[in-house]
Protein backbone atom coordinates (compact mmCIF):
# COMPACT_ATOMS: atom_id res chain seq x y z
CA UNK A 1 0.00 0.00 0.00
CA UNK A 2 2.80 2.12 0.46
CA UNK A 3 5.56 2.89 -1.70
CA UNK A 4 8.25 5.06 -0.93
CA UNK A 5 10.95 5.58 -3.83
CA UNK A 6 14.13 7.53 -4.35
CA UNK A 7 13.07 9.53 -1.15
CA UNK A 8 15.76 12.47 -0.13
CA UNK A 9 15.55 15.03 2.39
CA UNK A 10 17.89 17.93 3.29
CA UNK A 11 17.90 20.49 5.78
CA UNK A 12 20.33 23.03 3.49
CA UNK A 13 23.39 21.20 2.35
CA UNK A 14 23.20 18.81 4.92
CA UNK A 15 21.75 15.42 3.75
CA UNK A 16 19.50 13.38 5.92
CA UNK A 17 17.79 11.09 3.48
CA UNK A 18 19.61 9.57 0.59
CA UNK A 19 17.98 7.42 -1.90
CA UNK A 20 15.24 6.13 0.11
CA UNK A 21 13.66 2.70 -0.98
CA UNK A 22 11.00 0.80 0.41
CA UNK A 23 7.18 -0.85 0.44
CA UNK A 24 4.78 -1.47 3.29
CA UNK A 25 1.93 -3.94 2.76
CA UNK A 26 -1.54 -3.08 4.08
CA UNK A 27 -2.06 -4.16 8.06
CA UNK A 28 2.08 -4.69 8.62
CA UNK A 29 3.77 -3.16 11.64
CA UNK A 30 7.18 -1.43 10.56
CA UNK A 31 10.09 -0.07 12.70
CA UNK A 32 12.23 2.03 12.08
CA UNK A 33 15.64 2.07 14.02
CA UNK A 34 19.03 3.68 14.08
CA UNK A 35 21.38 5.82 16.44
CA UNK A 36 20.50 9.62 17.54
CA UNK A 37 20.30 11.80 14.25
CA UNK A 38 20.17 9.04 11.80
CA UNK A 39 16.76 11.10 10.29
CA UNK A 40 14.07 8.41 12.15
CA UNK A 41 11.55 11.78 12.49
CA UNK A 42 12.37 13.16 9.56
CA UNK A 43 11.64 10.51 7.59
CA UNK A 44 8.23 10.42 9.35
CA UNK A 45 7.47 14.00 8.62
CA UNK A 46 8.49 13.90 5.10
CA UNK A 47 6.36 10.32 4.94
CA UNK A 48 3.07 12.64 6.57
CA UNK A 49 3.88 15.39 4.58
CA UNK A 50 4.88 18.04 6.94
CA UNK A 51 8.82 18.00 4.98
CA UNK A 52 9.10 18.40 1.41
CA UNK A 53 11.23 16.16 0.27
CA UNK A 54 14.47 16.83 -2.24
CA UNK A 55 13.66 14.05 -4.48
CA UNK A 56 11.59 10.80 -4.75
CA UNK A 57 7.59 9.56 -4.21
CA UNK A 58 5.73 8.77 -2.13
CA UNK A 59 2.42 6.67 -3.19
CA UNK A 60 -0.07 5.21 -1.12
CA UNK A 61 -1.61 3.00 -3.30
CA UNK A 62 -2.33 5.00 -6.03
CA UNK A 63 -2.20 7.97 -4.16
CA UNK A 64 0.57 10.17 -4.25
CA UNK A 65 1.48 12.16 -0.80
CA UNK A 66 2.39 16.01 -1.15
CA UNK A 67 4.38 17.94 0.87
CA UNK A 68 4.24 21.46 1.73
CA UNK A 69 5.44 22.75 -1.59
CA UNK A 70 2.27 21.71 -3.44
CA UNK A 71 -0.19 21.64 -0.23
CA UNK A 72 -0.93 24.01 2.18
CA UNK A 73 -2.27 21.65 5.42
CA UNK A 74 -0.04 18.68 5.96
CA UNK A 75 -1.59 15.06 6.06
CA UNK A 76 -4.24 13.08 4.64
CA UNK A 77 -7.84 11.61 5.81
CA UNK A 78 -6.58 7.86 5.61
CA UNK A 79 -2.99 9.18 7.69
CA UNK A 80 -2.40 10.09 11.25
CA UNK A 81 1.02 11.20 12.62
CA UNK A 82 1.72 11.01 16.84
CA UNK A 83 4.78 13.08 17.20
CA UNK A 84 7.09 14.07 20.29
CA UNK A 85 5.51 17.16 20.73
CA UNK A 86 1.91 15.30 20.94
CA UNK A 87 0.19 18.89 20.16
CA UNK A 88 -2.96 18.28 22.37
CA UNK A 89 -5.29 21.01 23.57
CA UNK A 90 -4.92 21.87 26.81
CA UNK A 91 -7.46 23.81 27.88
CA UNK A 92 -10.55 21.18 27.07
CA UNK A 93 -10.56 17.89 28.84
CA UNK A 94 -9.06 14.58 28.03
CA UNK A 95 -12.44 12.93 25.98
CA UNK A 96 -13.02 16.28 24.65
CA UNK A 97 -9.77 15.62 23.11
CA UNK A 98 -10.06 12.30 21.81
CA UNK A 99 -13.47 12.79 20.07
CA UNK A 100 -12.19 16.13 18.64
CA UNK A 101 -12.23 15.04 15.10
CA UNK A 102 -15.01 12.46 15.39
CA UNK A 103 -18.54 13.69 13.69
CA UNK A 104 -21.71 14.91 16.33
CA UNK A 105 -23.89 13.61 14.28
CA UNK A 106 -23.99 10.48 15.72
CA UNK A 107 -23.65 10.80 19.62
CA UNK A 108 -23.69 7.67 20.81
CA UNK A 109 -21.33 6.63 18.30
CA UNK A 110 -18.71 9.50 19.58
CA UNK A 111 -19.13 8.66 23.04
CA UNK A 112 -18.55 4.81 23.06
CA UNK A 113 -15.19 5.12 20.54
CA UNK A 114 -14.22 7.56 22.96
CA UNK A 115 -14.50 5.49 26.18
CA UNK A 116 -13.54 2.39 23.76
CA UNK A 117 -10.01 4.30 23.12
CA UNK A 118 -9.90 5.73 26.83
CA UNK A 119 -9.94 2.07 28.41
CA UNK A 120 -7.29 0.97 26.22
CA UNK A 121 -5.04 3.59 27.53
CA UNK A 122 -6.26 3.53 31.03
CA UNK A 123 -7.47 7.37 31.37
CA UNK A 124 -11.02 6.46 32.20
CA UNK A 125 -10.77 8.33 35.57
CA UNK A 126 -8.74 11.22 34.09
CA UNK A 127 -11.95 11.56 31.05
CA UNK A 128 -12.99 14.75 32.28
CA UNK A 129 -9.79 16.38 33.56
CA UNK A 130 -8.59 19.63 31.37
CA UNK A 131 -4.73 18.06 29.33
CA UNK A 132 -2.87 21.10 31.10
CA UNK A 133 -3.17 18.95 34.23
CA UNK A 134 -1.53 16.16 33.10
CA UNK A 135 1.75 14.72 33.57
CA UNK A 136 3.98 14.03 30.28
CA UNK A 137 3.71 10.45 30.09
CA UNK A 138 -0.64 11.02 30.88
CA UNK A 139 -0.27 13.51 28.08
CA UNK A 140 1.46 11.05 25.23
CA UNK A 141 -1.56 8.72 26.50
CA UNK A 142 -3.93 10.71 25.28
CA UNK A 143 -2.27 11.67 22.38
CA UNK A 144 -2.02 8.02 21.23
CA UNK A 145 -6.15 7.57 21.68
CA UNK A 146 -6.55 10.86 19.79
CA UNK A 147 -4.62 9.59 16.83
CA UNK A 148 -6.26 6.29 16.80
CA UNK A 149 -9.89 8.27 17.03
CA UNK A 150 -10.62 7.97 13.74
CA UNK A 151 -9.28 4.66 12.35
CA UNK A 152 -6.83 5.71 9.79
CA UNK A 153 -5.51 3.46 7.72
CA UNK A 154 -1.95 4.36 8.10
CA UNK A 155 -0.28 5.66 11.32
CA UNK A 156 3.04 7.15 11.79
CA UNK A 157 4.18 6.73 15.62
CA UNK A 158 7.76 8.94 16.60
CA UNK A 159 8.93 6.95 20.58
CA UNK A 160 5.07 6.32 21.06
CA UNK A 161 5.97 5.56 24.58
CA UNK A 162 9.20 7.71 25.54
CA UNK A 163 7.48 9.79 28.38
CA UNK A 164 5.27 6.68 29.93
CA UNK A 165 6.39 5.02 33.27
CA UNK A 166 7.48 1.56 32.83
CA UNK A 167 4.72 0.19 35.10
CA UNK A 168 2.21 1.26 32.11
CA UNK A 169 4.24 1.10 28.78
CA UNK A 170 4.65 -2.34 28.54
CA UNK A 171 0.34 -3.30 29.21
CA UNK A 172 0.10 -0.62 26.97
CA UNK A 173 2.04 -1.91 24.32
CA UNK A 174 0.90 -4.67 23.80
CA UNK A 175 -2.83 -3.23 23.82
CA UNK A 176 -1.60 -1.18 21.27
CA UNK A 177 -0.06 -3.19 18.48
CA UNK A 178 -2.84 -6.21 19.24
CA UNK A 179 -5.51 -3.51 18.35
CA UNK A 180 -3.67 -2.32 15.25
CA UNK A 181 -3.09 -5.49 13.92
CA UNK A 182 -6.78 -6.14 15.19
CA UNK A 183 -8.07 -3.19 12.74
CA UNK A 184 -5.62 -3.93 10.34
CA UNK A 185 -4.03 -0.32 10.56
CA UNK A 186 -1.00 -0.15 8.39
CA UNK A 187 1.59 0.98 11.52
CA UNK A 188 5.53 2.87 11.28
CA UNK A 189 6.93 2.99 14.46
CA UNK A 190 10.65 5.25 15.16
CA UNK A 191 12.07 4.15 18.09
CA UNK A 192 15.02 3.26 19.82
CA UNK A 193 13.45 1.15 22.43
CA UNK A 194 14.31 -2.42 21.46
CA UNK A 195 10.67 -3.44 23.38
CA UNK A 196 8.76 -1.74 20.43
CA UNK A 197 10.44 -4.01 18.18
CA UNK A 198 11.59 -7.09 19.01
CA UNK A 199 8.24 -8.76 19.71
CA UNK A 200 5.65 -6.52 17.49
CA UNK A 201 7.46 -5.51 14.17
CA UNK A 202 6.79 -7.48 10.57
CA UNK A 203 9.94 -6.07 9.48
CA UNK A 204 12.75 -3.48 10.66
CA UNK A 205 14.24 -1.02 8.37
CA UNK A 206 17.85 0.28 9.77
CA UNK A 207 18.80 3.97 8.86
CA UNK A 208 22.58 4.73 9.02
CA UNK A 209 24.61 7.73 7.35
CA UNK A 210 21.03 9.05 5.32
CA UNK A 211 20.58 5.60 3.86
CA UNK A 212 18.79 2.06 4.76
CA UNK A 213 21.33 -0.27 5.50
CA UNK A 214 19.61 -2.92 6.35
CA UNK A 215 15.37 -4.04 5.97
CA UNK A 216 14.19 -7.93 7.67
CA UNK A 217 12.69 -9.75 10.18
CA UNK A 218 13.84 -8.80 13.89
CA UNK A 219 14.69 -12.10 14.49
CA UNK A 220 17.12 -12.31 11.16
CA UNK A 221 18.23 -8.77 12.29
CA UNK A 222 19.15 -9.39 15.48
CA UNK A 223 20.45 -13.25 15.18
CA UNK A 224 22.30 -12.49 12.08
CA UNK A 225 23.73 -8.72 12.29
CA UNK A 226 25.95 -8.28 9.31
CA UNK A 227 27.64 -5.03 11.25
CA UNK A 228 28.30 -4.58 14.33
CA UNK A 229 26.02 -1.21 14.46
CA UNK A 230 23.23 -2.86 13.73
CA UNK A 231 24.05 -5.49 16.95
CA UNK A 232 24.51 -2.40 18.95
CA UNK A 233 20.73 -0.91 18.19
CA UNK A 234 19.70 -4.20 20.18
CA UNK A 235 21.38 -3.97 22.87
CA UNK A 236 25.37 -4.76 24.15
CA UNK A 237 27.49 -6.35 21.73
CA UNK A 238 31.04 -8.20 21.88
CA UNK A 239 33.33 -7.92 18.38
CA UNK A 240 35.83 -10.72 19.30
CA UNK A 241 38.44 -12.68 17.24
CA UNK A 242 37.18 -16.33 16.42
CA UNK A 243 40.81 -17.26 16.41
CA UNK A 244 40.84 -16.40 20.27
CA UNK A 245 37.76 -18.60 20.62
CA UNK A 246 39.69 -21.81 20.31
CA UNK A 247 39.19 -25.00 20.24
CA UNK A 248 35.73 -23.74 18.35
CA UNK A 249 37.66 -21.83 15.42
CA UNK A 250 40.90 -20.86 13.80
CA UNK A 251 39.37 -18.32 11.23
CA UNK A 252 40.92 -15.30 11.06
CA UNK A 253 38.11 -13.28 11.44
CA UNK A 254 35.61 -11.62 14.17
CA UNK A 255 32.14 -12.62 15.17
CA UNK A 256 29.71 -10.56 17.12
CA UNK A 257 28.58 -11.97 20.18
CA UNK A 258 25.87 -10.40 22.53
CA UNK A 259 26.68 -10.93 26.41
CA UNK A 260 23.91 -13.71 26.54
CA UNK A 261 25.95 -16.07 24.08
CA UNK A 262 28.88 -16.24 26.31
CA UNK A 263 28.51 -19.06 28.57
CA UNK A 264 30.97 -19.43 31.55
CA UNK A 265 32.94 -22.44 32.37
CA UNK A 266 35.47 -23.99 34.73
CA UNK A 267 39.14 -23.58 33.46
CA UNK A 268 38.91 -23.75 29.71
CA UNK A 269 37.91 -20.67 27.27
CA UNK A 270 38.72 -17.03 26.81
CA UNK A 271 40.06 -16.18 30.24
CA UNK A 272 38.74 -12.73 31.39
CA UNK A 273 39.38 -10.54 34.72
CA UNK A 274 36.35 -8.86 36.33
CA UNK A 275 36.15 -5.19 36.50
CA UNK A 276 32.55 -4.88 37.30
CA UNK A 277 29.15 -6.60 38.08
CA UNK A 278 25.86 -4.63 37.17
CA UNK A 279 22.91 -5.95 39.03
CA UNK A 280 20.22 -6.67 35.91
CA UNK A 281 17.56 -8.20 38.11
CA UNK A 282 17.06 -11.82 36.93
CA UNK A 283 21.11 -11.89 36.29
CA UNK A 284 24.35 -9.91 36.36
CA UNK A 285 26.17 -8.11 33.27
CA UNK A 286 29.65 -8.20 34.04
CA UNK A 287 32.31 -6.12 32.49
CA UNK A 288 35.34 -7.80 32.23
CA UNK A 289 39.18 -7.58 30.42
CA UNK A 290 40.44 -9.65 27.95
CA UNK A 291 43.62 -7.77 28.43
CA UNK A 292 44.82 -3.82 29.03
CA UNK A 293 42.84 -2.36 25.65
CA UNK A 294 40.02 -4.78 25.44
CA UNK A 295 36.85 -5.24 27.37
CA UNK A 296 34.19 -7.93 26.84
CA UNK A 297 30.68 -7.96 28.52
CA UNK A 298 28.54 -11.21 29.33
CA UNK A 299 26.06 -12.28 31.26
CA UNK A 300 25.67 -14.33 34.84
CA UNK A 301 23.43 -15.71 37.45
CA UNK A 302 25.88 -14.60 39.90
CA UNK A 303 28.38 -11.04 40.95
CA UNK A 304 31.97 -11.55 40.71
CA UNK A 305 34.34 -9.87 42.65
CA UNK A 306 36.85 -7.40 41.17
CA UNK A 307 40.09 -9.14 39.66
CA UNK A 308 38.62 -12.65 39.68
CA UNK A 309 39.13 -14.74 36.73
CA UNK A 310 36.45 -16.39 34.71
CA UNK A 311 36.58 -18.44 31.35
CA UNK A 312 33.67 -18.20 28.52
CA UNK A 313 32.63 -20.17 25.59
CA UNK A 314 30.65 -19.61 23.05
CA UNK A 315 28.66 -22.50 21.31
CA UNK A 316 30.02 -23.81 18.10
CA UNK A 317 26.66 -23.27 16.38
CA UNK A 318 26.27 -19.50 17.48
CA UNK A 319 29.65 -19.20 15.75
CA UNK A 320 28.90 -21.04 12.34
CA UNK A 321 25.23 -18.49 12.14
CA UNK A 322 27.07 -15.49 12.77
CA UNK A 323 29.82 -16.25 9.79
CA UNK A 324 27.04 -17.14 7.42
CA UNK A 325 26.98 -13.24 7.08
Amino acid sequence: MLQVSRLSFSYGASPILSNINFEVTKGAHISIIGESGCGKSTLLKVLYGILQPNDGTIFWGEHKILGPDFKLVPGEVFMKYLSQDFDLMPFITVEENVSQFLSVFYPEELEKRTYELLEMIEMTSFAKTKVKYLSGGQQQRVALARVLAQKPELILLDEPFSHIDNARKNNLRRKLFDYLKKEEITCIVASHDTNDILSFADEVIVLKDNHIIAKDTPETLYHFPKKKYIASLFGDVNEIAIERLKPYATIDKSVLLYPSDLSISDKNGLKVSVKKSYFKGSYYLIEGALNASETILFNSEKPYKINAVVYLNVALEIINNRLKN
